[in-house]
């Protein structure tokens, strides 16, 4: 019994994918950039307003530019108490922002991701 594959198909993808890594860096940066932003703006507009202080301390740090390797997106409030506002205390039930925030978003980012991924390698 023998067995013949043709390596031809795997070959061309395999090309494909190492020219794209500079297109998909470029793009993979500015995906997630964009879907850190519409985190960040969905936050904002959750977040429970007294005085307004939790609302402007959200902010989006993005570390990485995607060429050389991992990127990474920080995005939350500088107020000491908003992981209290989102999680609650033993007196007091939170009031989640930045996760719900988050959920409403990572749909779109998936999404995106495919469809950036599949262009990159037809």
């Amino acid at each position: 019994m023998s067995l013949t594959l043709d390596t031809s198909e795997v070959r061309a993808l395999a090309s494909r994918v190492a020219g794209a890594g500079g297109r998909i860096g470029a793009q993979g940066s500015a995906v997630l950039r964009r879907a850190a932003l519409a985190v960040e703006a969905d936050a904002k507009a959750l977040a429970p307003v007294d005085t307004g202080n939790l609302r402007n301390s959200i902010s989006t740090t993005v570390s990485g530019d995607g060429r050389f390797g991992a990127m990474s997106a920080e995005i939350g409030p500088t107020a000491e108490y908003g992981i209290y506002q989102e999680y609650g205390t033993s007196t007091q039930t939170g009031t989640p922002f930045m996760g719900p925030a988050a959920d409403r978003q990572l749909p779109a980012y998936a999404d995106a991701l495919a469809t950036m991924a599949a262009a990159a390698v037809l």
